[in-house]
């Protein structure tokens, strides 16, 4: 249990007290806290749970490892102390004494209120079935569910989700992120099918069930299985489901008994009038727990104005009054979108439904008309629209002159002369909604921007917490400070982290003009906010400052991700994955020995062969790593730097020594760049590749830097990579040597290195920077590429040693040595 009980020498004026410390109740306090009358409390917030109030939209990003509990708080324990609030967590209350006026907690605690806010939230839905209490069952309500979720993915493989919504889904897609072999049981043949029609459902199933989900759709649930832990999902049908983790989310109840318990009007939730208040005059009720004209609310909007206007009746406003509004749900996995709001389809004849569908493309629209009206939409894979939609459908607009356009979306609907029109933000009402998830309106965006001088979107997200979730709004919010302010937030420069006010050029540009060799020192000389820096800047400054002063500055371990720490790869079970490096994909049997040995004495369950041309040792226990690598380090093999911001492969093809097709000796090429670059730390992973022909087995114009040979030389490409969004490479130059070839690859590197942002990969920064700016440094500039060169060759006497031989020896692997075709470079 936690108190700041130091808040309670304030005197009081009027006693509130909250109980619960979650969305719906902290944003009452935050709208009574705007709001003069707000000043009359001595707030005291009870939270059943031991953490300070977060964002529990974002716990399916927690869930997926997007995210860290930390960056989804939403008020610091800072934050209930600067306003004045007596804070206690980890203390449920457990009794409401009417004629006293007091709340009484599970720990004895005992405070009197002159006003009571509940906000008890909702608990999850369970059915009645054999096995719900056994180890391995849980629900996706909070953290400490998201903890049992991910405790049992470190260890369990097999992982059940009963319950196809929303947040059914959310569960289902973090758990696959996590690596677990993921089952979605659903009573109804559609997914989502309160938000979706039935060809949506369709499509949302068929691409989850490519993204590794199985689907148990008309599948009703019969039994949970296992002795001293979940074994299996029974379904009445017969079919059996393995499951080591079964989670539930077949949806949510609110939690009424304490005010049962205390006598309120209580139907399917708390019963609560247009003020918000309940039966008792003194007591007040938002969120998920209350009732209001026969609706509870179980989607974050409706709560954001529940807030606002009981903060404003607390504070002694009797006009604000709570109306519920046309509700839209949103949902966002990585590559699926959908969005859906009102009807899903007609009511009867006299209603007109518009489609517009395109597999191959995962499109889908569908509107619902009504006497000239808007009154639904679905919306699949192209979602940008559904706030404008919903806006349609709130103001109750005769959409008739569009309704030939109107499915094609708002750009295409309003497009006059062959142009769409702008948002006219001055005409638009302040209480148009802008961010769904935190339920933020345009006026009191324009407010936070003019009276706070804001500038930048990291101040609106951090002033208003609009588009700080999901982010689906950042475009019009960039919108609305473009037109509040004057200012292109695109174009705004983006700060190395909230920490400053500097961008990484910025940055980059005082360690090198002002001397700087410390992160203490970078931080002072830019005046810093926090001293010791965050969990964003701290590994950019530390590559800044090895690029800029090899030899000088000492790496700092602490500041680096836990995989470069440990020079291992982490995996979802806690073992680690090694994979020694193979110089230009080539091995020998001595080396292939050394890895069998290695796997056969630790105990290795999995050794599989790299898409890099490399071998994966995955398992390892983080004890026998130093071990595993001193006995891989006796047949000579080295790091192979896959959990590295640096080099990782070189992959060749086998060139002109073994196939008929080859024009050059692509394979020793490619050791030899491998032998010059390894080692080095650079903004984000590089990848090279040598093909020994233009048929390009190597795959060279998708890395970040490639070699094509062909029968006149060497095609020389920069800036591509696969993974989600390829991008193919620009060719740099064409040259006749391999010399040329290393000189370029040493200049290109060091461009790289000294001028992109950390955690930017070469395809993004060239396509900032423009191909035809890395043509004039590199190719029109002979005398600044050689220095480029030289200026690598120089940092790598310091980068190229063996980090695993370090560790396991206690002493410094000795250096690779420049190779003689370059080592002239650095006299």
């Amino acid at each position: 249990m936690y108190i700041n009980d130091d808040l309670a020498r304030i005197p009081p004026i009027a006693q509130l007290v909250v109980i619960g410390n979650g969305m719906a109740a902290m944003r009452t306090v935050e709208e009574l806290l705007k709001h003069e009358g707000g000043k009359r409390y001595r707030i005291t917030v009870f939270g059943a749970e031991p953490h300070v109030n977060y964002n529990r939209i974002m716990l399916s990003s927690v869930l997926a490892g997007d995210k860290q509990l930390d960056e989804i708080v939403i008020n610091p324990r800072e934050w209930y102390e600067e306003n004045g609030i007596r804070l206690i967590t980890g203390d449920e209350v457990t009794a409401i004494d009417r004629d006293a006026r007091t709340v009484t907690s599970a720990n004895g605690i005992c405070v009197p209120y002159d006003r009571l806010l509940i906000a008890t939230g909702s608990k999850p839905l369970a059915p009645r079935i054999p096995g719900l209490e056994l180890p391995g069952v849980c629900a996706f309500r909070d953290i400490a569910d998201v903890d049992k979720m991910l405790a049992a993915a470190r260890t369990h493989r097999h992982a059940v989700v009963i319950g196809g919504g929303l947040l059914g889904l959310e569960a289902a897609w973090g758990l696959r992120q996590r690596g677990m072999s993921v089952a979605l049981v659903h009573l109804m043949p559609t997914l989502m099918e309160r938000q979706l029609d039935a060809a949506a459902g369709q499509l949302l199933q068929r691409d989850l069930d490519r993204r590794g989900i199985a689907f148990f759709t008309e599948g009703q649930t019969k039994e949970i299985t296992g002795v001293d832990h979940a074994e299996s999902v029974l379904l009445e049908d017969g079919r059996e489901i393995p499951a080591d983790l079964v989670v539930l989310a077949i949806g949510i109840r609110p939690r009424i008994e304490l005010a049962v318990a205390a006598g309120l009007e209580i139907n399917r939730g708390i019963v609560v009038g247009d003020d918000m208040r309940t039966s008792d005059p003194l007591i007040f009720a938002v969120g998920e727990c209350v009732e209001h004209r026969g609706q509870v609310f179980g989607l974050v909007a409706p709560i954001w104005d529940q807030a606002k206007v009981c903060g404003a009746r607390l504070a002694g406003d009797q006009a604000a009054i709570f109306a519920s509004k046309a509700l839209s749900t949103s949902l966002k996995i990585t590559g699926v979108e959908v969005f859906s709001a009102g009807a899903l389809m007609a009511a009867d004849e006299s209603d007109e439904e518009i489609m517009l569908r395109d597999e191959s493309s995962g499109v889908y629209k569908k509107i619902v008309l009504r006497d000239g009206r808007l009154v639904g939409v679905v919306l699949y894979g192209h979602v940008v629209d559904g706030q404008w939609y919903l806006k349609l459908m709130r103001d109750k607009e005769d959409v008739s002159a569009l309704r030939e356009r109107l499915v094609f979306g708002k750009a295409f609907a309003e497009a006059e002369s062959g142009g769409a029109q702008a948002v006219d933000y001055e005409a638009m009402p302040d209480d148009t909604q802008i961010c769904g998830c935190n339920g933020v309106c345009k006026g009191d965006i324009v407010k936070a921007i003019r009276t706070l001088k804001l500038t930048t979107l990291s101040e609106v997200r951090a002033h208003t917490k609009a588009s700080a979730s999901c982010g689906q709004c950042t475009g019009q919010v960039e919108e609305i400070l473009a037109y509040a302010a004057g200012v292109d937030a695109k174009a705004t420069k983006k700060t190395v982290c909230d920490c400053t006010e500097a961008d990484h050029d910025e940055v980059r540009a005082a360690i090198r003009t002002q001397q700087l060799k410390s992160m203490d020192a970078v931080r002072t000389a830019l005046a810093w906010k926090k001293p010791e820096g965050c969990h964003k800047c701290r590994p950019a400054l530390n590559y800044y400052l090895l690029c800029e002063w090899p030899g000088e500055y000492q790496d700092d371990a602490n500041s680096r991700f836990v995989n470069e720490r440990l020079h291992a790869n982490i995996q979802k079970d806690g073992t680690y994955s090694v994979v020694p490096r193979m110089w230009g994909g080539l091995t020998t049997p001595a080396e292939l020995h050394a890895i069998a040995d290695v796997a056969e004495k630790f105990k290795i369950p999995t050794v599989k062969v790299t898409g890099g041309q490399r071998i994966d040792l995955l398992g390892v226990k983080k004890e026998d790593l130093p071990a595993v690598w001193s006995d891989l380090g006796q047949a000579g093999l080295v790091s192979g730097h896959a959990y590295a911001k640096g080099l990782r492969t070189v992959k060749t093809c086998v060139g002109k020594e073994w196939c008929r097709f080859g024009t050059q000796d692509s394979t020793g090429l490619g050791v030899k760049l491998e032998k010059m670059c390894w080692g080095s730390w650079t903004p984000h992973k590089v990848k090279f590749a040598v093909s020994g022909c233009p048929r390009n087995c190597a795959e060279a114009s998708i890395k970040d830097l490639g070699v094509i040979c062909i029968d006149a030389g060497y095609d020389l490409l920069v800036g591509g990579n696969g993974g989600v969004d390829v991008r193919v490479t620009d060719l740099l130059v064409r040259v006749s040597t391999e010399e040329e070839v290393l000189q370029y690859a040493g200049a290109f590197m060091q461009l790289y290195r000294e001028e992109a942002h950390y955690m930017e990969r070469s395809a993004p920064w060239i396509a900032r920077v423009g191909i035809d700016y890395v043509k004039r440094r590199l190719v029109e500039d002979a005398e600044g590429r050689e220095q480029l060169c030289q200026r690598f060759l120089y940092s790598q006497t310091f980068a190229r040693i063996d980090p695993w031989h370090e560790r396991a020896s206690g002493a410094a692997a000795e250096a690779f040595q420049p190779l003689p075709e370059l080592a002239g470079a650095l006299a």
